[in-house]
C-alpha cells in the first residue's frame, strides 16, 4: 500500500488565532498537493512558551473545544488523515501536552498526551505540564494503522518498539526541536544525533518515521525545521530545511513487511531477556 503524506514546517507568531488560521490552509495546500495524511508540528497554537520558567501558557485546549471542532472540519474537508501536531491541553487542574488524531471524515479518534517531558535550559516542559497518562497509542485510520509520540519521545527507543508491537506502520513524532543560543554542542551536532536516533528506531522496528518539527527562531531557540520522512529501513525519503514549507512524500507500507520478513527484528526478539529494562 502506497500513502502520500505530507509535513506542515511551520513557524508561529504570538497570536494563537493567526497561527490556527496558519495551520489550516497548510492543511489544504498539503491535501491540493495529494496529501493522503496530514501532520503540524508540536504545540502549534502559540510560540514554544517552555522555554521561560513559570507562567501560565498563553492557549489552552479543553478537549473538545473550538480548536478541536475547527481541526476536525479540516480533516474532513480536505479528506485527509489529519495528526494535529499537539495542543495545550487543560483537563481538570492539570495541562498535558496533547496530540490530536483525525480520521479523513473528520472523526476524532483519540488523542496521545506527551509520556517524556524534557528538563532542560529552555525547555521548561516539566513546568507546565504532567506527563501522559493514557498510555501509548495506535490508531486505526483509513491509511493504515499509525503510532503519534511527540517530540522528547522520539529519544527513547522503548517508544518506537511498543508502537510498533501495537500495529503501528507508520509513526509521527510531532516536534518543537532546535538549538539555543550560549549553550555550546560539545558533544557533536544536536540536529545529526536527533535524525540519527529516529532512523535507528525506523530501522530497527521496521517501521515507517515522519517527523514534523517547527521552523524560526524564537526567544534563545532556532529552531531547525528539517523535517522529514524514512523509510523502514532508514533511507530518507524527503527533507526540509529551516524555514516554512510543505513537504509531501509518498510511502511504500510493503517496503515495512519486506524488511520485518526478511531480517527478523521482530519475531527473533527474546522479551523474556529484557527484564532490565523495566527496573527502577
Amino acid at each position: 500500500m502506497k500513502v502520500t503524506v505530507g509535513l506542515v514546517q511551520m513557524t508561529m507568531s504570538e497570536i494563537p488565532s493567526e497561527n490556527l488560521k496558519k495551520a489550516l490552509s497548510m492543511i489544504g495546500e498539503a491535501a491540493d498537493k495529494g496529501a493522503d495524511a496530514v501532520c503540524l508540528p508540536e504545540l502549534f497554537m502559540t510560540h514554544y512558551f517552555p522555554q521561560e520558567l513559570g507562567g501560565n501558557p498563553p492557549h489552552w485546549e479543553e478537549i473538545p473545544g473550538e480548536v478541536t471542532r475547527s481541526l476536525s472540519e479540516a480533516a474532513r474537508r480536505n479528506n485527509v488523515v489529519l495528526v494535529a501536531g499537539s495542543l495545550c491541553e487543560k483537563a481538570g487542574t492539570r495541562f498535558y501536552n496533547t496530540s490530536l488524531v483525525f480520521d479523513s471524515d473528520g472523526r476524532l479518534l483519540g488523542k496521545y498526551r506527551k509520556m517524556h517531558l524534557p528538563n532542560d535550559e529552555c525547555f521548561y516542559e516539566k513546568s507546565y505540564f504532567s506527563p501522559g497518562n493514557l498510555g501509548y497509542k495506535v490508531f486505526q485510520t483509513g491509511i493504515g494503522n499509525i503510532g503519534v509520540s511527540i517530540c522528547y519521545d522520539q529519544w527513547f527507543p522503548e517508544v518506537a518498539r511498543i508502537n510498533t508491537l501495537m500495529g503501528a506502520e507508520i509513526i509521527f513524532y510531532p516536534s518543537a526541536i532546535g538549538t539555543v543560543e550560549g549553550i555550546a554542542q560539545e558533544e557533536g551536532s544536536w540536529r545529526d544525533a536527533w535524525i540519527t536516533v529516529q532512523r535507528g528506531h525506523a530501522i530497527s522496528n521496521a517501521t515507517t518515521i515522519v517527523t514534523v518539527n517547527r521552523a524560526g527562531k524564537e526567544g534563545r531557540i532556532n529552531f531547525w525545521g528539517s523535517s522529514f520522512v524514512c523509510d523502514a529501513f532508514g533511507k530518507i525519503l524527503v527533507m526540509g530545511g529551516e524555514g516554512e514549507e510543505i513537504l509531501i512524500a509518498e510511502v511504500d507500507l510493503e517496503i515495512n513487511r519486506r524488511i520485518r520478513s526478511g531480517w527478523g527484528f521482530l519475531e527473533n526478539r527474546r522479551p523474556n531477556t529484557y527484564r532490565r529494562i523495566v527496573k527502577k
